[in-house]
Formats: structure tokens, C-alpha cells, sequence
């Protein structure tokens, strides 16, 4: 698809602003949450997929996509995917408008940051699997241990999708700084994605609309992280053809040597199809197309391999400088494999595709 002068405009201002203020995982969570501010005050990212009446920019799926893709592109920690996109879709899942339009302002202009709790230590994300159960006592009580927490450590704001009494799934509002809430911490092999085991026992719960529509929540966030690899994909292969074109071997430079020319052409091809599959599925979600479900776990799939072929290639066509810890190689390989199974690994995801494509009526 082609992006509109908007769109452009929004791409080369992040990507301005993040050129402008890098933040790599050693600069710690204050220097991530100035910069989260500053994206969300100067440019409004946090807003992007809010609706105007909640305080948000009213935008779409394609902004957010822009956004993910920059982000990517220069590894930059930030509660993107996790509050934005989690949190902001599971609170507009619920269908309670008194809460988003007491929350999601907030998550809008930065000044908070929220976590969603979803997912058990397996890491399926399947929507209708929570890792937390809520009872009636004195209000709502809240027990459960969810992994995977996307900025949990960070979070000012947690929102939990339990298993409601009569079966079925309801989010609630859980205030970190209580008794019967833990959260930890997880050492991750991409130090620039913070997750946390979140541990709830009995903790007070606020109860946020009647049911919460976590498929749509899992559609938005794995486009979404698609764009993210994709943006990777391009900077990892951009500094690899650099590279090429610098480090010379037997008085020439490695990129003239055909059989490299070849992976690197490769490596473009894997770049490009990954970029077209991934803003096809954003797409799909902005115009409500039916089939938004397919061309999610198709992108999610395809472009979780896309990346971590690339960056396979990017350590291997450096050579031993790209197995160095000075070197920014091994950032975008970690990020390539602890990407690909964010959100499940890519097997869960093609198995999503194949149920898709052999229930659809078009297959009869």
C-alpha cells in the first residue's frame, strides 16, 4: 500500500525525533519513560489508535503501524506495543466508555503507562486463555500469575483479563501498590524488551466493562509487532550492505563478491515481502476486512522468520566483529528470536492460518 503525506510526515518526524534522543537498554527506565513523554507530548504516539472523545488522536492501525516500524528500526525501548496497543485495545474491547474515558487520556499523552496481564506461563495468547480468575467476595478479588507482562515494572496502571464465575472473560483494573500484587522483574535475552511475571493473590479488583474481546486484542498487537520486525528487518539489512561496501577482503570490497550480492539480495526480498504482508494485514484492520484474522497471524508468521533470517545473515556477513558485544549485530538478532515468540512462536501462527484458510467457505 502506499502511505499519504501524512503518514510520510509522521515517519520521517519519529524517526527524526529518535535519531535526535537515542536510548539504548543500558540508559534504565528513567531515561526510556523521558523519552516515551517526549514521543507522546511532541507527536502524540500514545494517542495514535484512541478515539478523540477519550483523548486520543483518533488515527488508526496504519499510524500505529508507522510508529512500530520506527521504533524497530532503531531498537528504541518503549511501551509502544504494551500500552498503546495492549492495554489501549483491551480497554476499548471492554465496551465501557466511563473507563476509557477515565484511563485512556492518560496512556494518550504518556503521563501513564499500563500493562496488560494476559497470558500463562506457556505463552499462547490465546484468547480464550487467561492467566487469572476473579471471585466475588467484598468486591472483586483477583488471583493468578501472568508472564510475559509487556513494561509491567513500569506500569502505573494494570489491566487484567480474568475468568469471570459463569465462564467467561472480563478485564479488570488492578492497582499495582497493594497487598496480593507482585510483580518481577524477568532477565530477557533482548534487554531492550522489558516483561515481568505479574503474581495477584486475592488482589482488589475494579471490574471494567462485561466481557472483553481479546481476539481483537490479539489482532491489533501481533500487526502491530509485525511492523516492529519489520522495521528491524530493513535497519539490520541497511547496515549489513553498508558494511559490505567498507570491509575489504583479497584488495576489494566484500560487496563485490557476487555470491554475498546474492544473500544480500536475498535478505531485501525477505525485507520487502515481510513489509508488504505486514502493512496488507494493517490495512485489513483499519478497513474492518474480513479476513483481518488471516492476514494477522499470516504477518505475524511470516515476518517473525523474515527477521530472524535476516539477522542471521547480518552476523554471519559481518563476520567476527558481528559476534562482538561492542557491536550492534547482537541487538538485532536478540531482538529477532525474542520477537518471534512475543506473541507465540510462529508454528501457533500458521496453525492459525490453516484453521483460517480450512474453515473458510472459499476452501469448500
Amino acid at each position: 500500500m502506499r502511505l499519504t503525506q501524512e503518514q510520510e510526515d509522521l515517519r520521517a518526524t519519529v524517526r527524526g525525533l529518535l535519531d535526535r534522543h537515542p536510548v539504548g537498554p543500558e540508559a534504565g527506565a528513567g531515561a526510556e519513560r523521558a523519552l516515551w513523554r517526549r514521543l507522546c507530548d511532541q507527536i502524540g504516539v500514545g494517542g495514535l489508535a484512541i478515539p478523540e472523545r477519550f483523548g486520543g488522536a483518533g488515527a488508526g492501525p496504519v499510524e500505529v503501524h508507522v510508529v512500530m516500524e520506527e521504533l524497530g528500526r532503531s531498537l528504541t525501548p518503549a511501551p509502544m506495543l504494551g500500552s498503546a496497543v495492549l492495554a489501549t485495545q483491551a480497554l476499548l474491547a471492554s465496551g465501557d466508555d466511563a473507563a476509557c474515558d477515565r484511563l485512556l487520556p492518560g496512556l494518550a499523552d504518556g503521563s501513564k503507562i499500563a500493562a496488560l496481564a494476559w497470558t500463562t506461563a506457556a505463552g499462547r495468547w490465546d484468547p480464550d486463555e487467561v492467566a487469572c480468575r476473579a471471585t466475588a467476595a467484598n468486591g472483586w478479588e483477583v488471583t493468578g500469575e501472568a508472564h510475559f507482562v509487556l513494561d509491567g515494572d513500569l506500569a502505573a496502571v494494570l489491566l487484567v483479563p480474568a475468568l469471570m464465575p459463569d465462564g467467561g472473560i472480563c478485564l479488570f483494573e488492578v492497582i499495582p501498590a497493594q497487598p496480593g500484587v507482585a510483580r518481577v522483574t524477568c532477565t530477557t535475552v533482548d534487554e531492550s524488551r522489558r516483561l515481568s511475571v505479574v503474581r495477584l493473590d486475592g488482589a482488589a479488583g475494579v471490574r471494567i466493562g462485561s466481557r472483553v474481546d481479546l481476539h481483537r486484542v490479539w489482532t491489533a498487537a501481533c500487526i502491530a509487532l509485525s511492523a516492529e520486525q519489520v522495521g528491524a528487518a530493513a535497519a539490520a539489512l541497511a547496515v549489513t550492505v553498508d558494511y559490505a561496501k567498507v570491509r575489504v577482503q583479497f584488495g576489494r570490497p566484500i560487496g563485490s563478491f557476487q555470491a554475498l550480492q546474492h544473500r544480500m539480495a536475498e535478505m531485501h526480498v525477505l525485507v520487502e515481502s515481510a513489509r508488504s504482508l505486514s502493512y496488507a494485514a494493517a490495512e485489513a484492520l483499519r478497513s474492518a476486512g474480513t479476513d483481518v484474522s488471516l492476514r494477522a497471524a499470516a504477518a505475524q508468521a511470516y515476518c517473525s522468520e523474515a527477521l530472524q533470517q535476516v539477522t542471521g545473515e547480518m552476523i554471519q556477513l559481518h563476520g567476527a566483529i558481528g559476534m562482538t558485544w561492542e557491536h550492534v549485530a547482537h541487538r538485532f538478532f536478540k531482538r529477532g528470536h525474542g520477537a518471534a515468540f512475543l506473541l507465540g512462536p510462529p508454528a501457533a501462527h500458521i496453525a492459525r492460518v490453516a484453521a483460517e484458510v480450512i474453515d473458510s467457505p472459499r476452501s469448500s
